[in-house]
């Protein structure tokens, strides 16, 4: 059997839960806002949820790295005494900064704290890299427009100092993320955690003649011409390619996604990059594709990872999300008899559920032939989701199909109506 080193796989987190779910997936490391100092400054987990996700992560002997990503203005820097108590207090393994200034109070403040230069500074170049390196940077995550050969000859230019790319989630129609559209038209500046998606509305696009001045719009149909929206990037295709090239860290997107989004992607990603260690010659990403397109996507694209996108890395239809499948729901709670299951949408007698079970990629379906209120015990037609509405979930049901792998914070999907 191989034993082919593989990359860490960094696992977003904007809730307690997605930490206990990145964990469980079998993330390696996971990434979070500094709260109110970073790109999702609107993620729902406060100091004291930090708190608890990293000290879940260091028992479960994983790493948390810590966003502080904005562009600081001067007047920022009066509250930085009060942002170095925050960082003492949280201990990460290391801070993921992109304004040069940030990165010199960090080494003036924390010289021993390991610092991963962001998405942010647009890193396309060899060149780059070392520039950041010398300035006492560990590793850089590289632009999400360096294409496949350009990593390759930039590990070969940089390979002492540790190297991240994006792998899967969604691409913003900017420079590698540094979006000045939101800020400019809204007032919402998306380094900030405000973004207001300009990017996701729809456009009249208007041809005005030079000469003339006579305008005349660009009519596509009557959905609208949704001109910047991108697709997802999904790089499980090429996950071999990617691997070969050595890169230290892959990275999924989606601070601000769901639980059941973070445990789905973590545990794709987890099983192939174990799948292509085990027997390289061999992988195959179609299993693990399948997995990806349960998820509601704008639909998957490999940006670029060839080079320069092609007009397929968009979707020009609509920027709703699409898929069969939606979440179902997820344990909360486990004994001899009983699995207490969380509901996530509603469910009916007769549903099938199935299981994502940590580390296998085929989950397990268990068909509802009864609903039992977990509150009360009593038998229901169906059941709505919200205001925590559990049922009861027979063990037996299950059989003994890894029966030890149902514990708390196991997700399940099902199939929409």
């Amino acid at each position: 059997m191989s034993t082919k080193k593989l990359p860490e796989l960094l696992a977003p987190a904007g809730t307690l839960d997605a930490f206990k779910t990145a964990i469980l997936y079998g993330a390696d490391a996971i990434y979070a806002g500094l709260p109110g100092f970073s790109m999702r400054a609107r993620a729902k987990i406060d100091v004291e949820g930090v708190k608890a996700g990293i000290e879940l992560a260091h028992a479960a002997g994983k790493k948390v790295y810590l966003a502080f990503n904005l562009f600081a203005h001067d007047f920022e820097y009066d509250n930085m005494p009060r942002v170095a108590e925050v960082i003492k207090y949280l201990a990460p393994d290391a801070l993921i900064v992109s304004d040069p200034g940030i990165v010199m109070w960090v080494r003036e403040n924390f010289p021993e704290m390991p610092i991963h230069i962001s998405t942010q500074a647009n890193i396309c170049s060899a060149k780059t890299v070392k520039f950041w390196q010398n300035a006492g940077a560990k590793l850089c995550v590289l632009a999400r427009e360096v294409s496949h050969a350009e990593f390759k000859n930039i590990r070969t230019a940089c390979p002492d100092v540790g190297l991240e790319i994006f792998v899967h989630g969604a691409m913003c129609m900017s420079y590698s993320g540094r979006c000045l559209l939101s800020n400019f038209i809204t007032g919402r500046p998306a380094n900030r955690g405000a973004c207001a998606q300009l990017c996701r509305w729809k456009y009249d696009v208007i041809l005005r003649e030079r000469d003339s001045g006579i305008e005349m719009p660009i009519d596509e149909d009557e959905r609208g011409a949704y001109i910047l929206n991108s697709k997802d990037l999904c790089l499980m295709p090429r996950l071999a390619e990617v691997v070969s090239a050595n890169p230290d860290s892959l990275k999924i997107e989606g601070r601000n996604r769901s639980e059941y989004y973070v445990g789905s992607v973590v545990n794709a990603y987890r099983c192939a990059l174990d799948a292509y260690a085990a027997d390289p010659d061999n992988f195959d990403p179609a299993p693990f594709m399948a997995a990806l397109n349960r998820l509601e996507t704008r639909g998957y694209t490999t940006a670029f990872f060839d080079g320069p996108v092609r007009p397929d890395a968009h979707n020009y239809e609509t920027t709703r999300s699409t898929s069969d499948y939606h979440a179902a729901g997820v344990i909360t709670a486990v004994d001899d008899e009983n699995i207490t299951f969380e509901l996530r949408n509603e469910t009916r007698v007769g549903d099938e559920i199935t299981f994502i079970v940590p580390g296998l990629i085929d989950g397990v379906s268990v068909k509802l032939e009864k609903l039992i209120n977990a509150k009360n015990g009593e038998a229901v037609e169906k059941m709505a989701a919200g205001m925590g509405n559990s049922i009861l979930i027979p063990r037996a049901w299950l059989g003994n199909r890894h029966a030890d792998k149902f514990v708390p914070y196991v997700l399940a999907y099902k199939s929409k109506r």
